[in-house]
């Protein structure tokens, strides 16, 4: 009996045939979720067509998958200090001059949902609007008014951050999903939000600590919706009571003046 030989032309096919079967498909990145911090860069000057919560369209994103440290090791309490990032974890925009200890720049703070640690020097340069909001509280319809201001401001360098908070008479979800689906399902916010916190008292945030310890930001924080304003260089410009609407006409002129400063 005559044997068949295969001819190479018939084993190149079949090994290729095998080789694209047992090939994995490219496996698709979980669709990012809103309210992720904006790290346009350091210069407060954003760019068109950025992404809401902060991805730039210019190829600057926020690392929302992975940690960042932006300033090569983290210190205690929430602070992150230094300046350059360790073990090739990537350096966020803002985040390559080294931060001193005691400045804003200094410290961190978790995200929204993701729970990566964002360090602050990722702001370094813009004016930056910090608020502790509430999702059922009689101020929460502020939410709009910062919203807009945001949109408003956001491609000159202003940025607001929204910390979660439920001290003052229990005005917020326990659970951070049902915070930002609050938040962008009532109000539709894209600024940088950040996981609940306590803004007084023993376990108050380290950024709260800092921001009573600046020169007029002295006191606890009375009520949901009280704001910090800081100007390009980091410092404490204003706080803002509770009851002052984020675009009251002489927050507006406090915001357009720092964006027009120099950092």
């Amino acid at each position: 009996m005559t044997t068949m030989r295969p001819t190479p032309l018939f084993v190149a096919a079949s090994l290729l045939l095998l080789w694209a079967c047992s090939k994995d498909s490219p496996s698709q990145a979980p669709p990012a979720s809103g309210l992720q911090p904006d790290t346009a860069g350091s210069s407060g000057q954003g760019a068109a067509g950025e992404a809401p919560g902060g991805a730039s369209g210019s190829g600057t994103s926020a690392g929302v998958g992975g940690t960042m440290v932006g300033s090569g090791g983290t210190g205690a309490a929430g602070e992150s200090v230094g300046g350059g990032g360790a073990g090739g974890e990537e350096v966020p925009p803002g985040c390559e001059i080294p931060a001193q200890q005691g400045e804003f720049y200094a410290l961190s703070a978790e995200s929204l949902e993701q729970l990566d640690p964002i360090p602050m020097c990722t702001y370094r340069g813009k004016v930056v609007m910090i608020v502790n909001v509430a999702s059922k509280c009689g101020y929460t319809p502020q939410y709009a008014p910062l919203q807009k201001l945001y949109d408003t401001y956001r491609e000159k360098g202003f940025v607001v951050l929204g910390f979660p908070c439920a001290q003052f008479a229990g005005q917020e979800f326990q659970d951070d999903k049902d915070i930002a689906q609050f938040c962008t399902e009532t109000y539709g916010i894209t600024f940088p939000m950040f996981t609940r916190i306590d803004v007084n008292g023993p376990n108050e945030h380290p950024i709260y600590t800092w921001l009573k310890a600046q020169p007029g930001g002295a006191g606890d924080i009375p009520w949901n919706f009280t704001k910090f304003l800081l100007g390009r260089d980091g410092k404490l410009l204003k706080r803002i009571p509770t009851d002052t609407s984020p675009d009251a006409p002489h927050v507006v002129k406090l915001i357009e003046e720092a964006l027009a400063a120099a950092p």
